[in-house]
Formats: structure tokens, sequence, C-alpha cells
């Protein structure tokens, strides 16, 4: 579970990155943050990630305080989350393979286990047959699945997702879209950033809103939408009955 309470970012300019933010997000979950460019996102993801700390605010992300978080408990709050980030960070002068393989490098897996787990998972996202390839050499829509492959591989129980769909064409987007959502029917929370409304209409999932820093909306589709037309059928008929 991740819990955010009462979480602003104050930046030196005088400007607030977020403010006075609440949110709880359970296991499993998939939900859409939505909003225009510069109205949060993006910090709030940082914050997550201890990239950034909230001036002000309690951050937990499983049993973790974010915020209060000694060092070497780092490495486990980004082993348990995975990030797709907005401008990919993928290394240009190494191959898709070896962009997958670079966290486990880091984190000391032993190469054969390694080397099979990338071999895996980058079948899994449909990219296997480019592994020998650098990232100069493949579409937007391959590059953004070999940035959630390099999410995936050390088994996050969360992955983030910075507008993983912002500079695709609508068909290679639902591609990326059914992707992080078969992950997430495997256990994994998905919290994807964007401001593509298609996507986000036709998905039945949780939607927060947000807008210069502040959560404006709150709607969990779970309890909106065809399935209220649907339960107040029922209580219309309980009445006949």
């Amino acid at each position: 579970m991740i819990k955010l309470e009462g979480v602003s970012k104050k930046f030196g300019t005088g400007s607030f990155g977020l403010s006075e933010i609440n949110l709880v997000i359970d296991k499993g979950e998939f939900l859409f943050l939505v909003g225009a460019t510069g109205s949060g996102k993006t910090t709030l993801f940082r914050i997550l990630i201890r990239d950034l700390l909230p001036t002000e605010g309690k951050v937990k992300v499983g049993e973790l305080d974010v915020v209060n978080l000694a060092r070497p408990k780092l490495s486990t709050l980004r082993k348990m989350i995975g990030v797709v980030f907005q401008d990919l960070k993928l290394l240009n002068d190494r191959t898709i393979f070896e962009n997958v393989m670079l966290p486990l490098d880091v984190s000391g897996e032993n190469a054969i286990k390694a080397t099979e787990k990338v071999e895996r998972i980058l079948r899994k996202v449909g990219i296997y047959e480019h592994k020998d390839k650098f990232p100069i050499q493949l579409s937007g829509g391959e590059l953004q699945r070999v940035a959630i492959a390099r999410a995936l591989v050390l088994s996050p129980e969360i992955i983030l997702a910075d507008e993983p769909t912002g500079n695709l064409d609508a068909a290679t987007s639902w591609e990326i879209v059914k992707i992080l959502s078969d992950i997430n029917k495997e256990g994994t929370t998905i919290i994807m950033a964007t401001h593509n409304t298609d996507i986000v209409k036709s998905m039945d999932k949780r939607i927060v809103h947000i807008d210069k820093g502040k959560i404006v909306k709150d709607e969990n589709k779970k309890h909106t939408g065809v399935k209220d037309k649907e339960k107040k059928e029922e209580e219309k008929e309980d009445k006949k009955e």
C-alpha cells in the first residue's frame, strides 16, 4: 500500500510542486494520475522513490517510511518500485539487453540467473528479437517496451509509468497500456501518469486528477459509470418485488 498524508513540496523559487496531497493506493491497484504538464505528476513520482523529499507530510510505501528512510534502506525502496521515466533514460551506447540487465548488474545478481531473467522479460514485453540492437535503432513504441522491461527486471511491487504513451500513435499507445494492464493482473500495482483522455475514459480504472499540485478529483471507476447504473437497476427491481 502507498499512503501520502498532507504532502507538500515547495521549491526554492517559492512555488509549490505539490500541495496538501492525501492519497491511499491499495496493493494491486491500477491508477491513472491525470493532469496537464506541470501539474505535479512527476514531482509526486520523484517523492515516492525518494528522489525528492517533501517539504512537509508523511509518505509510506509498504512498511517503509520514505521521508525518514535510513540510507541503507534506500535500495530496498528502489527495488520495490520500478519506474518508466518520461525521458526513458536508456543508455545509447548499450544494447537493449545491456540496458535491461543494468539494474541486475548493480544489485549483484548472479550472471546466469540475470541473463535468464532478462531474456524472459524481453519476451514478455515483445522485444526479445531486438535484444542486440541499440536504442537508436528502435521505434518509440519499442523503446517504451524496453523501458518497461527495465522497470520489471527487479520484480517490483509497484510500477510508476510517467507518460508512457506521450509521443506514440493511438495503436501503439494501446499496446503499451495492454502490457501494463497485463502486468497489473499479475498483482503489480500500476500508477500511470498521463494526459491521454481517450485511454483513461476507455478503461475501468481509478482516476486521480491533479491540478497545480493539488488533487482536485479522485474518481474510483469501480463505483461509477456503468456499474453504478447496474446497481440502480437492481435496486429498482428489488423495490418492485
